[in-house]
Parts: structure tokens; sequence; C-alpha cells
């Protein structure tokens, strides 16, 4: 470990990637205690109490507290990562779309270029429903949480959320292109992570009194040291569909007769279905909190984490989803007539329908061993919270993502380290032609 932080240092280049994603990772984190002007920041703070078991407490959490602070950055990179899902399932559904994504390069910049714009649409969007919203709220005495409403002030708080996403937006994009990793990935990594402090020292503040004995904190810590194992073994697990390619003779060469394997990951979909879920089952509680009704109330109730019936219903959504973005990202039938066209079949296995068939069959139970590994770890929170009392979320959704560009970002760096070592065994190396 500690020769490969010395081969980092002594590269010039991947120092300088890491320190800028560093600093435009700082940035992120001041801007998220820059407040929104015209908000009453202690009244606010009083709302937000209690809602963790909420969708404003998962967005919170996601933009690393920004929401709950009402700060510049409170939308986060939320509206780009729905503008980046929509165009995604455009390419699948919509014919101009799916040609743009079929003519490289040029059709990649058009597209980011769409999704740029529909960031800003959304941002619009969600700022102007927060703006509403925020002049309707307020604290337990009757206090306003905006103390002089009006038209101004939701014009104002539109355009500093919706610039502020289009900040974030230019620095995640200006981390992948100048820095180290997925800079949008990044974002929200830093954005978690910002809250484990916190949770740490609620930890310590517990034991001391008394109300977490250290018997549990230590099975607490060696449950998430398993927790996370298990997440990298199975981000990394896939099964590799073997693939032959027949040989066949052109000009006076013979090409194909080669062996290769079609890699299938057991969870295609990534964290996109536990988002969609989180958002679905979580409605009635956030509608529960702006709107007084005994009937809200009640299934609202009901819909909280730790209840059974709200856990049916979060396992139910994240299977459905799984299948369905696993659906809309792999096409079997595409795949097969990409094998069948290059020369090549699966071993046992006829070219074309019967290769498709196959294919959906093995996605098919690959998708349900990843959707009961999504649903265990996204499940794992409530039970912590509800049997052992502890005092922050540890896994689902952001422990998921946190584990997933961790090692994207460590496989980056060590794609580095290895081309750099590759040039450092041609260093002084003279090739010579045939002259020599």
């Amino acid at each position: 470990m500690w020769t490969t932080l010395q081969n980092i240092v002594a590269i010039p280049e991947l120092r300088r990637r890491i320190l800028f994603t560093l600093g435009m990772l700082a940035v992120y984190r001041v801007g998220c205690h820059v407040p929104t002007p015209g908000i009453d920041a202690q009244v606010l703070a009083k709302f937000f109490e209690g809602t963790e078991g909420t969708l404003l407490g998962m967005v919170s959490a996601f933009t690393g507290g920004a929401l709950q602070r009402m700060t510049v950055f409170a939308l986060g990179i939320m509206p780009y990562i729905s503008s980046s899902i929509i165009l995604q399932l455009l390419t699948v559904v919509f014919e101009p779309i799916e040609k743009l994504s079929k003519e490289g390069e040029a059709g990649k910049r058009k597209i980011t270029q769409y999704t740029r714009y529909g960031t800003i649409a959304l941002a619009v969007i969600q700022g102007a429903g927060i703006a509403v919203g925020l002049q309707t709220m307020t604290g337990p005495a009757g206090e306003l949480v905006v103390p002089n409403p009006g038209t101004g002030f939701v014009l104002m708080t539109i355009l500093t959320l919706t610039a502020g996403t289009a900040f974030i937006m230019w620095l995640g994009e200006q981390v992948t292109e100048r820095g180290i990793g997925n800079g949008i990935s990044l974002i929200i990594f830093a954005g978690i992570i910002a809250g484990t402090p916190a949770a740490i020292v609620n930890s310590l503040r517990l034991m001391d009194t008394g109300a977490m004995t250290p018997a549990v904190m230590l099975f607490i810590l060696i449950l998430m040291l398993a927790v996370v194992a298990a997440i990298v073994f199975m981000e990394r697990a896939q099964r590799r569909v073997p693939i032959h390619y027949a040989k066949r003779v052109v000009g006076m060469r013979n090409m194909g007769g080669q062996a290769s394997h079609l890699p299938l990951k057991i969870n295609m979909s990534g964290v996109i279905p536990p988002i969609f879920a989180s958002s679905i089952i979580m409605f009635p509680a956030t509608v529960a909190n702006l709107i007084n009704v005994p009937w809200v109330q009640s299934v609202a109730a009901v819909m909280t984490p730790g209840h059974w019936i709200y856990t049916l219903f979060y396992v139910a959504f994240i299977v459905f989803f799984c299948y369905f973005y696993t659906a809309v990202t792999f096409n079997p039938v595409s795949v097969a007539e990409n094998v069948k066209s290059q020369g090549g079949f699966i071993p046992g296995v006829r070219p074309g329908k019967e290769t498709s068939d196959y294919l959906d069959m093995v996605l098919g139970r690959l998708t349900f061993a990843g959707a009961v590994y999504v649903s265990v770890v996204c499940v794992l929170p409530t039970l912590l919270i509800s049997k052992f009392n502890v005092p922050f979320f540890f896994g689902g959704t952001s422990l998921l993502i946190v584990v997933g560009v961790g090692l994207d970002t460590a496989s980056q760096i060590e794609a580095h380290l290895i081309s750099r070592s590759y040039e450092g065994f041609m260093k002084g190396v003279s090739l010579k032609g045939r002259h020599g």
C-alpha cells in the first residue's frame, strides 16, 4: 500500500489529476454551506427534524446536507442524473436519439448537449417547486421559513438553485476531463460521506449515554466490514458466456478461430432500482409532512422505514426496476445479431434466435440474483435502525454508490500506474530497424 502511494506521488500527471480532483471536491463542499438568500436557516432546520425516513431526507443525504440547509447547491446533481436517465431511456424508445447514439463521438457530444439542456430545465422546475413550497413551510411555533415571501423570492430562488446545479455539472465534467474518476459520481460520493463524521460522533455519544453497548457497536463494525466485502464481491462478479469465432480466409490469411467471452454482470442495473424505489415508496411520507390529512397520515405511518408493509413494497419495487432497467439497457437480440455478424457463436447454441433466447434466459437468472442482493443491502439500514438503534443509514443506495465509485476510481488510478510502468520498461531502450 505504501509503495503504491509512493508511485502515485512520483508520477507528475497522476499527482496533478488527483490534486485537481480533491480541489474541485473542496469547492463543492464549500458551496454546500453558502445559504440561499431570503431563508431563515434556524426555522428551516427545525422543519427538517425527523425527515430521515422521507424523500426529503434521502435527497438531503445525497446532497451532503445542502438541501437541509437550503444552500446554493440544494438541488445537488440530481437534475443531471434525472436528465441522463431520461436520455438513456429515450435512446431505446425514441428513434432520432437512438440514431444519434450510433453516430460515434459526434452523436455522443450531441446527446451530452441535450443532457445539459434537460438538466437546466429540470433544475428550473424543481427550483420553482422548492421556492413555492418554502413559502408555505413553518416551524413548530408557526414561524415562517421565508420571512418575506413573494414573486421576487421565487425568481431569486429559481435563479440561485439553477445556477448552483449548472456549476456542479460543470465541476463534474471538469473532474472527468482533467481529474481522476467520474466527476458526477465523485460529487455524489463526496456528498454521502460528508455525513460520516457526524454519524461516528452520534454513535460514540450513544455509547457514552449507555443507549448502545460496546458489544452492539462491535457487532455493527464487523457487519460493516462483511457488507462492504460482499458488495465488492458482487459488483465485480460476472457470468462469462463463452463465444467461439469460426475460422475464415481473408486474402492469404486465416482469420478467426479464437475463443472469447461475453461478460454479464450480476448487478446490471447498478443503483438505479433502489433510487427509483426509494423515490416512489417514500412519497407518502413526504406528502404527509406537507399535508395534514388523516388518511394521508395513516398511509404514511405504514409506509415509513421499519414497518413490514414498507419493506415488502420496497423489495417489490427494487425487483421490478432491476428487471425493467436491465431490459432497457441490454438487448439480447441485438447482441446475438452482432455476435453472428462477426462469425461468433456460443458452443451448443445455434446463432440467431436461439442465441438471443439463451442470453435472455441467462440474463433473467442473473437479474434475479442481482435483485435479491440489492434488496438485502437496501433493507439492511431499516433493520439496523429498528433493532439496534443505529443513528445513521448504513447500507442501501448510499453504500452501493460509495463502494461502486471507490472501485471505479481505484481502477482508473491503477490503469495510470500500469501505463506509466510500461513506459518505464521502455525507457532507454533503443528499438532498431531492419538496417540496425
